[in-house]
């Protein structure tokens, strides 16, 4: 029985940057498992889990090639069936060890114990160890089944399916292959780096190499955390050196560790003048559509610079910098045009509009729902001593941005454009707030909405809710509702 560290790599195409880390895990967690269940690893042995853009990949230490051998105690039948009067055995029992391959002559090394009220026979036999070329493909399958996907995809003219087309398949015990097929491909030790960086295929000599090899020859970071170490210190020693915050990033630092294998940080910057245009919408933009980073001043506000993080490291990355400010501009334009448009018109002349949007097919459309809102925001702006009418008033404008353009596109930015185009229209300011709070809170533990006015609406707007949904039977089903 020899011990070395186990390989096992999937390389594929680009698999989904969201569940990137979960793949991973599951991955890592359930052939490991496999391995230790079998008794091919040890509980305590060292694994690590690498989850990179285009590949699925676990090492595990000290991984035996055959298990040591157990002994394993089976129940035969109870002893009122398998002995007669006389002790000896029956046709019955002669007939079941013959079925298991067990010789007559054992059944005086049978041991009797008590099975619930009856006793019988049990036979104690050494099973051997499983083998690791037997064991590995089937461990590995059963991790591929186990992955979180909700679709799977064919591809070429077989009938394999996974999350993505698989490539190669490098399955590695020490300096040894592993044989044995997974999703159609034969186990071997040829794998790929970057797709622009590396210069092809690269041959791993061992599995203890994979890691130091990848990266050196295949310009591959493979492990996720490292990945996201590394571009958080980039994207702060950047930040620091501009002057600048990056705000909150953590979402999309997770993100972006799942679209690049070898990231590098560089500095972007759009024209000045679509400052103009509310921050949140611009910051939407690049964090959405494309990934790049803001940045902001000491005040929070929106600089005119954005941090990029590529999948290269150039000498010269002036073509990627300026390939980006090109791509990023358009978008831009499209946000300062929606929010001009959209500033022609009040909210109030929006609201007939509504009544083309449905809120839910039993409870009528949005323009019903806000009229139910307004009277009972007016309500309980009463019972706080609030400004009824101005509570009345968001209520009634609270749900006009659902039609403007800028939030036809970024839904995420209801309430916050009504915020802005109150001001716009000249609504008071605390009505301007209202229209932005009343979604407060959005989860458990968000923020809670500022003045009575604010909670007024923002009361309304989820008792209103509650009532109409429960009204019609839709009641709550999982933590979230």
């Amino acid at each position: 029985m020899n011990k070395a560290t186990l390989l096992v790599e999937l390389l594929t195409e680009e698999l989904p940057p969201k569940a990137l880390p979960r793949l991973g895990k599951v991955f890592a967690d359930t052939i490991v498992a496999g391995l230790r269940e079998r008794g091919l690893a040890d509980a305590n042995g060292q694994v690590r889990g690498f989850a990179a853009p285009r590949r699925l990949a676990v090492t595990v230490d000290a991984v035996l090639d055959q298990a040591a051998s157990r002994e394993v105690c089976e129940k035969i039948m109870p002893v009122q069936v398998a002995l007669d009067a006389d002790g000896q055995p029956t046709p019955a029992l002669l007939k079941k060890l013959a079925a298991r391959g067990i010789d007559a002559g054992m059944v005086a090394r049978f041991e009797r114990h008590m099975d619930g009220k009856a006793e019988a026979l049990f036979y104690t036999r050494a099973e051997d160890g499983a083998r690791l070329d037997e064991v590995l493909a089937d461990i590995v399958n059963a991790a591929v089944k186990a992955l979180p996907i909700p679709k799977l995809m064919r591809w070429g003219s077989s009938d394999v399916a996974f999350v993505r087309p698989v490539h190669k398949l490098v399955m590695l015990h020490g300096p040894r292959v592993v044989p044995g097929s997974v999703l159609g491909l034969e186990a071997g030790r040829l794998t790929m780096g970057h797709r622009f960086m590396s210069r092809g295929e690269i041959e791993l000599a061992t599995a203890e190499a994979y890691e130091p090899t990848l990266l050196a020859e295949g310009k591959v970071v493979p492990s996720f955390d490292e990945r996201r170490a590394e571009i958080e210190k980039q994207l702060l020693a950047e930040a620091s050196r501009l002057g600048a915050g990056l705000g909150d990033y953590a979402d999309l630092l997770d993100e972006v560790a799942a679209l690049v294998e070898h990231p590098t940080v560089y500095v972007g910057e759009f024209e000045a003048e679509y400052l103009a245009v509310p921050q949140e919408c611009l910051i939407l933009t690049m964090r959405a559509n494309q990934k790049y980073f803001p940045l902001f001043d000491e005040e929070g506000t929106l600089l005119n610079r954005f941090l990029i993080v590529s999948n290269m490291r150039v000498a010269d990355p002036s073509h990627i910098v300026t390939g980006n400010q090109r791509v990023v501009r358009p978008r831009l334009a499209d946000a300062r045009f929606f929010y001009e448009q959209d500033r022609k018109n009040s909210l109030d002349s929006r609201l007939p509009r509504l009544a083309n949007v449905v809120y839910h097919n039993r409870l009528g459309s949005q323009l019903e729902r806000v009229a139910r809102l307004e009277r009972l925001a007016g309500t309980i702006a009463g019972r706080l001593n609030a400004d009824q009418p101005g509570a009345a008033r968001a209520a009634r404008l609270a749900k006009a941005d659902l039609v403007t353009e800028m939030v036809g596109e970024f839904p995420e930015l209801q309430g916050v454009m009504g915020r802005y185009y109150a001001q716009h229209d000249g609504e008071p300011q605390v009505v301007a707030d209202a229209i932005a709070a009343h979604y407060l809170p959005r989860f458990a533990g968000d923020r809670l909405p500022q003045g009575n006015v604010a909670c007024a609406v923002a009361l309304a707007d989820k008792l209103e809710a509650l009532v109409g949904f429960f009204g019609i039977g839709q009641l709550p089903t999982g933590d979230k509702d």
